[in-house]
């Protein structure tokens, strides 16, 4: 309801109207005797306006509409309370000396591969849309911000009419065309007696903290793919490399056997078998020849480049043998920082305000309203103080009945609520089974390699001893290429646990929401 007062159009008629009304009120009026009268003492009458407002607020007060004890049923999960395994809980040990490292790829010693994250952070669409969808955050906060403060905007009207001859229209407006014009200032403020305005302000913000922590977590994820790229790229050269060695021993094997064949020593089999592995070899050298450039196409995309970029992308130089350890300690508290668990808890926080602004809406809405401004029907009168035009009072939104729109309305909020909570409870037990996963990871490939490296020593060994003895007449250069046939397989075997580990460890900084550095001491 609006409480207003109009300015009537200043005429003859209107002040005669008002004087015999005056006159007609003082003949009606009782004379007082004379002499001492006793006069109760009657408290005035209240203003208006406030008559209003009080009868206003106990309309409001009885049209409270029900909002069915509609609750939330989801809780967060403690992470004290889940069973983190002996991966974590024999890591989690020795004094936290370690903090936060924003370049933590530079570990690797590799410059060209700080090159490209550092091209991947500044050219990539996926953080541009994650950059875009903060900003998008940040309008719908100030949007909602707008809510909480009071609103003024001017309105101008100058509308030509013409007015019928067949409706309540005196003459002399009837049948005729007249301008009719408006000039007005309107102002409102919503008191948000419940605020629920102030919580939906507060909700926005938390989702643009969130976004924020999204576009975070899109950061480390870019960051991580380039890194896992790379070593993969790495990794393909160093196999290379050994599909190289095995192709010229293969060929090696295949000479000598062609020169035993024809000096009467060996047979047409031998021969045939000598050439067997020869096109497989040269298959696989081909396939790793595609690695390597699917590699270089898909780091060329991670940083924001067609993929002729990817051909100038040289060998790593990064040495894949880097043993990089372990956090002394990994407290709980580092899984508080990983973005996309931030990320949760804003969205957590901007939905329980929701559901604040959602209760209140069950409540009376009252906003106060004002305009000024002038109306005529002639230009030459628009601008006098005959045309003024004023009005003030409250806005009241009474929720009587909606057909259970509220209700469903508050019921979608505790449930988005529900779907926060229970997204940040799967991200929290993911999150710690990535971590154990990857500790678990490093460590098995610890002693793989371990082992691995003592396999290599012996073939390293057994080949250097065929080798002596071939120098010395005692054996035949067959053997020699045998036992380098093994030595071939376990530096193959090395490679791919060395990159491997060192993959383990790019997923776990990951998976830790960051990498980690020594303090000093």
């Amino acid at each position: 309801m609006l409480i207003s007062q109009q300015l009537p159009y200043h005429d003859q008629g209107s002040e005669q109207a008002v004087s015999d009304l005056t006159q007609r009120d003082a003949a009606n009026t009782l004379a007082l005797p004379t002499g001492d009268v006793k006069i109760a003492n009657v408290p005035p009458r209240p203003p208006l306006m406030l008559r209003l407002l009080s009868c206003t607020a106990m309309l409001a007060l009885a049209a409270c509409a029900d909002n069915g004890n509609i609750t939330t049923q989801s809780t967060l999960v403690d992470p004290n309370s889940l069973d983190a395994g002996t991966a974590l809980a024999s890591a989690d040990h020795g004094t936290e000396a370690d903090s936060l490292d924003s370049a933590w790829w530079t570990a690797f010693g590799d410059e060209q591969l700080n090159q490209l994250v550092a091209h991947a952070l500044d050219g990539s669409p996926t953080l541009r849309i994650a950059q875009a969808r903060v900003r998008q955050a940040q309008a719908a906060a100030s949007i909602a911000k707008a809510s909480t403060l009071p609103t003024l905007q001017g309105d101008a009207e100058l509308i030509r009419n013409h007015f019928t001859e067949d409706e309540f229209i005196p003459p002399p407006y009837a049948g005729n065309s007249y301008w009719d014009n408006k000039i007005l200032i309107e102002a409102s403020y919503g008191l948000d007696l419940w605020g629920k305005d102030r919580d939906l302000h507060e909700a926005a913000l938390d989702n643009e903290r969130a976004a924020q922590a999204e576009a975070l977590a899109a950061r480390l994820s870019l960051q991580t793919a380039v890194v896992r790229s790379y070593l993969q790229l790495a990794l393909a050269y160093a196999q290379q490399d050994v599909t190289l060695a095995i192709l010229a021993q293969q060929q090696q094997i295949l000479d000598i056997t062609q020169k035993r064949y024809r000096a009467g020593i060996g047979t047409q089999l031998d021969v045939s078998e000598a050439e067997t592995p020869l096109p497989t070899t040269r298959a696989q050298l081909e396939q790793i020849r595609e690695a390597i450039a699917q590699e270089g196409i898909r780091l060329a995309a991670l940083t924001g480049n067609g993929p002729g970029a990817g051909e100038h992308i040289t060998r790593p130089a990064l040495d894949i043998a880097r043993i990089l350890p372990l956090p002394d300690a990994i407290p709980a508290h580092w899984l508080a920082r990983r973005p996309d668990l931030s990320a949760q808890r804003w969205r957590i926080e901007a939905a329980s305000k929701n559901i604040k602004a959602a209760r209140a809406r069950f409540y009376p809405d009252i906003d106060i309203k004002a305009f000024a401004g002038f109306q005529s029907l002639d230009f030459d009168q628009l601008l006098k103080s005959s045309s003024a035009l004023t009005g003030i009072g409250p806005a009241i939104t009474l929720p009587i009945f909606n057909g259970g729109k509220l209700r469903a309305q508050l019921g979608a909020n505790t449930a988005a609520y529900d779907i926060a909570v229970e997204s940040y409870n799967e991200t929290l037990i993911n999150a710690l089974a990535q971590v154990s996963g990857r500790i678990t990871s490093i460590r098995s490939l610890d002693v793989q390699l371990d082992n691995t490296q003592q396999a290599l020593a012996s073939a390293q060994k057994a080949y250097k001893l065929a080798l002596s003895g071939y120098r010395a007449g005692l054996t035949e250069y067959i053997n020699v290429l045998s036992t380098q046939s093994h030595l071939f397989d376990e530096q193959r075997r090395i490679a791919q646990l060395q990159v491997a580990r060192l993959d383990a460890h790019a997923t776990l900084i990951e998976a830790l929401g960051g990498g980690v550095s020594k303090a000093a001491p």
